[in-house]
């Protein structure tokens, strides 16, 4: 990089990483809702109530960790070991507001593969990757689904006995 570059990007938070990408030191914590996608509008009403049940799932130790512009983030604060390792908390789920669809992120369903089998075929339909779910759209089926994910995900912590 130019000298005036580098200058630039040390001002702007931007980094080479190991593998030679940029990378940002600066990431914001929040999401900002002008900051998404057209589909937007959409997105809140959706965002908005699988959060009521994501706050249906504050008890014990799972506590919210961030609730703020577009995401909520729920951990379970209890000392647990996982996989040989001591941890203080351990993340249980949250919604996100994304480009284009709501980011419903279930920790449970990475955790334990025999959980998939509980989901319904339609809430299925919106996984992509192990844990993450792509809620374009919300219906009353897929509330219930969700809701009903979230129950066995409390219900498989609670088995390991990481709430």
């Amino acid at each position: 990089m130019a000298k005036s570059v580098k200058t630039a990007a040390k001002k702007a938070g931007v980094k080479k990483n190991a593998s030679g990408k940029i990378s940002s030191k600066k990431q914001s914590k929040t999401i900002k809702y002008s900051d998404k996608s057209t589909d937007q509008p959409e997105l809140v009403p959706i965002f908005n109530e699988i959060r009521k049940m994501l706050l249906g799932c504050v008890k014990g130790t799972i506590k919210i960790q961030e609730d703020s512009a577009g995401q909520i983030h729920l951990y379970s604060k209890k000392q647990i070991e996982v996989s040989g390792k001591k941890r203080d908390e351990i993340y249980f789920a949250s919604a996100m507001v994304q480009k284009g669809y709501v980011g419903f992120y279930l920790m449970p369903v990475y955790s334990d593969v025999f959980l998939v089998k509980e989901i319904a075929p339609e809430l299925l339909k919106c996984l992509k990757g192990k844990s993450c779910f792509h809620i374009k759209k919300l219906d009353e089926t897929l509330k219930g689904q969700i809701q009903n994910a979230l129950e066995a995900g409390y219900s498989c912590f609670e088995k390991k006995g990481w709430v």
